[in-house]
């Protein structure tokens, strides 16, 4: 599939205007490959310098493109010279956002092999920018009849998915033109936008004191980064011309970080056609229908391929600037405001088995795939993909469940790669000039998902190996669930472990897993079943509302324990959440049913029987929310049943009412009910739903909750068992009663804390708690919650379920 002539769209060569090969500079890049090899006696150290130059990278100066593939699967199996670049440009502006025809210049480029890598360097590649769209490319051959393409791995952009042709970006003009790069510039000198310290050399920025853990699809009525961007842009325009904040705009407030769910591209559903559909990829000219990528999903079922990416399902341009912009509203906030990228490398999703090279994976596992961490050219790109996707700008990284990074052998069995984990921490990123290290953070469970772990996991292994980093505490990891009465009892000794030894630990009770897990718990208050505390509300989702967005909970985090405090956005907008994905065919009906409770939970009648809500699923014939709540608990036990029988399934629900489809039920009006679900659900937890319905009290009273931490910084060291105190009433007496003392170090400042975390209406005056060498006066009220009012801590305060006083004394 080699020559010079333009027949078929093959190269045209230099001095014909199409795209061509360039042999010099190709010869260059492979030269440059051996030298790396010949270096370095360790294949992991040479891939580590070698994936840098893998992708496609336009170079300015000479005005050209560099490419490059890791390609084992082609060794001895493809020859070399039927192996050509792909290239698809554009020949007008694409409309994003719409479904169109686009019609594209195609040409194919010789490329040249060097063992298991292929490379050329390319002239006639047009860059994408903020408003162009660049040339696609993609490797491409013919062998045995067949066509076999190969994407690129280390993609900057794919605006039409991790499954269409990757686009060439101009990554540096991207870097050039970012409108926040001071705040770099600033890491290290006197005027710094936000701290850091010194880590070998570099500036590593410091912890944050508060956290807001954010869902792009579901934080805006965008559902897109840019809608995003623009949200905290108007907030901070508000602030600086001091005007009223609406009581929604202090949801995203009092915080110095948000924690952006995984923005990395995700798998899409195999009945889909895709997102780019050409007609015809023989000629020198193919008109493609493209749509913009619309995947419900919370993030993380990468395909790992792309991974250096944005998912386009949140991109409303198409550009991966709308990320920058992002990050740069952000740090543009009158406090400016880091950005934590959520990293999920621990696994991929089985989409990505028709992405990547066999050699990326070591078997099936409990979320997809399992990565083959012992692969040195594999070690090394998923280092590679982590050091492009945070140099967007990020000031931190969260590693998502970093007990899943393991190996396995038969002499050793199973073991936590904690040495890829620390590679992983000595990534730095160059951004605006500045080469710095981000604010590191690992969720780590280990030994989940071993039956004990919960007694067992420390939560503290990867901060005792890396003393700067944090982890992810025990009250905040997955299967917390503070609307189960008891909760805050029975957690205590957790609890007290974040007073104790949490000064590195991310905490609060509220995010995307635990919000999650609140919602797959039965509905009841008997023991039989899950024993839910009725002191949190008359309905459930009154209930669930206030147990994620509880005052005392919130107060205990950000006024009392050590670490830093994180809370979930649409927790703070006690808005619907639940596991939102419409990406797996195989496995879609049975996600539903999982989430059978979340429809009892989540939904309130009158906002289901809203016009504007849940139209999907009223097409279907659920015009009544009982009706869609009884169906999902029977489709529930129809799965326990016929241990996932989409036929038999169909089958047993024959005799509902209303009925399901328009005869018989089949496994096809099952897959149906699971995506109206999908796609209704997902509509219904976009917060722009709820705007309206804050309430301007509660919300004052969270925000300044969260402006209380900010002034007292001293708060994330661990409280001084010697000095401060920390415990619980005993005997309980039907209420679950936390108080606390703390002293700033300079001792000018103490702080009592009194909060009903849950039960009956409590009594107690504050002052006269068991706590050795409490002031008995001076103390003024500094924070209650609404509905306390103006109390005195040498008196008596009755509290409530959630409700919660904090005293300050100089």
């Amino acid at each position: 599939m080699t020559g010079d002539g333009d027949v078929d769209g093959r190269t045209g060569g230099p001095g014909t205007g199409r795209p061509g090969l360039l042999p010099e500079r190709t010869e260059e890049l492979i030269d440059r490959q051996r030298r790396i090899l010949d270096r370095y006696d360790d294949r992991f150290e040479a891939a580590k310098e070698l994936v840098r130059y893998l992708g496609a990278h336009w170079r300015d100066e000479g005005g050209h493109a560099e490419v490059g593939f890791w390609t084992p699967e082609l060794v001895d199996e493809v020859p070399a010279d039927a192996v050509e670049l792909e290239l698809l440009t554009a020949r007008e502006p694409v409309e994003f956002g719409t479904e169109t025809t686009v019609e594209f210049d195609r040409a194919t480029v010789e490329t040249r092999r060097e063992g298991e890598f292929t490379w050329a360097a390319v002239e006639g590649m047009r860059p994408g920018t903020r408003d162009r769209l660049g040339s696609l490319y993609r490797l491409v051959y013919e062998h045995r009849g067949e066509r076999g393409e190969i994407p690129d791995p280390l993609a900057a952009s794919l605006p039409f998915g991790a499954y269409a042709p990757a686009e060439l970006y101009d990554l540096d003009r991207l870097d050039r033109e970012r409108p926040d790069r001071e705040h770099f510039r600033s890491f290290g000198t006197d005027e710094e936008a936000i701290p850091t310290s010194e880590d070998d050399g570099l500036p590593r920025v410091e912890p944050a004191t508060s956290m807001l853990e954010i869902h792009p699809g579901t934080a805006t009525n965008a559902g897109s980064l840019a809608g995003l961007a623009r949200r905290f842009r108007e907030i901070a325009e508000k602030q600086r011309a001091g005007e009223e904040l609406a009581p929604a705009d202090r949801n995203f407030l009092g915080y110095d970080a948000v924690q952006l769910m995984p923005v990395e591209p995700i798998t899409e559903n195999e009945d889909h056609p895709g997102y780019f559909r050409p007609d015809d990829l023989s000629g020198d000219r193919v008109e493609v229908t493209v749509e913009p990528p619309d995947m419900v999903n919370w993030g993380y079922d990468i395909v790992v391929s792309g991974f250096s990416a944005v998912n386009p399902a949140i991109l409303e341009t198409g550009r991966p600037d709308e990320l920058v912009d992002f990050i740069a509203a952000c740090h543009g906030m009158p406090r400016p405001v880091r950005v934590v990228f959520d990293v999920a490398l621990g696994h991929a999703d089985n989409g990505g088995l028709d992405l990547l090279p066999d050699r990326f994976f070591s078997g099936p596992g409990m979320y997809g795939q399992e990565l083959d961490y012992t692969e040195p050219v594999v070690r090394a790109v998923l280092l590679e993909m982590q050091r492009r996707k945070m140099d967007f700008g990020a000031d931190g990284i969260r590693v998502d469940g970093a007990q899943d990074f393991t190996n396995w052998s038969e002499e050793r069995g199973e073991w936590h790669d904690d040495a890829f984990l620390a590679e992983m921490d000595r990534v730095t990123q160059e951004v605006a000039g500045t080469e710095y290290r981000p604010w590191m953070i690992y969720e780590d469970g280990r030994p989940w998902p071993r039956e004990d772990w919960e007694l067992a996991s420390t939560y503290r292994t990867l901060v005792e190996q890396h003393p700067h980093a944090f982890q992810w505490s025990p009250v905040t990891f997955a299967h917390n669930t503070p609307a189960l009465l008891t909760f805050w009892a029975t957690k205590w000794w957790r609890v007290y472990e974040v007073a104790d030894f949490g000064s590195n630990w991310i905490t609060g009770v509220a995010n995307h897993d635990t919000l999650r897990r609140g919602g797959q718990r039965e509905v009841g208050t008997s023991w039989e079943s899950d024993p839910i505390n009725p002191h949190l509300g008359e309905t459930p989702q009154d209930i669930i509302d206030e147990a994620y967005d509880s005052p005392a909970a919130n107060a205990l985090m950000h006024c009392l324990l050590p670490g830093v405090p994180m809370d979930f956005l649409n927790a703070n907008f006690r808005g619907p959440w639940g596991f939102v994905r419409d990406t797996d065919a195989p496995w879609n009906v049975k996600v539903v049913a999982d989430e059978h409770n979340v429809a009892e939970w989540q939904i309130r009648d009158e906002d289901y029987r809203e016009g504007g809500h849940f139209p999907r699923l009223k097409d279907l014939g659920f015009a009544d929310p009982d009706d869609l709540r009884r169906f999902m608990h029977t489709l529930y036990d129809t799965v326990d049943a016929t241990d996932f029988d989409p036929e038999r399934m169909a089958a047993m629900l024959a005799p509902l009412d209303p009925p399901l489809g328009d005869g018989d039920p089949t496994p096809a009006d099952l897959e149906a009910f699971g995506y109206a679900w999908m796609r209704d659900f997902h509509e219904f937890a976009d917060l722009g739903n709820w705007v309206d319905r804050q309430d301007d009290a509660r919300t004052a009273f969270d925000r300044a909750v969260r402006e209380f931490r900010h002034e007292r910084p001293w708060l994330r060291g661990d409280i001084d068992g010697e000095t401060e105190a920390f415990d619980y009433r005993h005997p309980t007496e039907g209420t679950v009663l936390y108080y606390g003392h703390r002293i700033a170090p300079d001792g000018d400042e103490s702080l009592l804390f009194l909060a009903n975390m849950e039960g009956v209406a409590a009594t107690e005056a504050p002052t006269e708690l068991p706590i050795d060498g409490l002031p008995a006066d001076g103390w003024e009220l500094a924070l209650a919650s609404p509905g306390v009012g103006d109390v005195d801590a040498t008196e008596p305060v009755t509290l409530e379920n959630g409700e919660v006083v904090v005293f300050g004394r100089e």
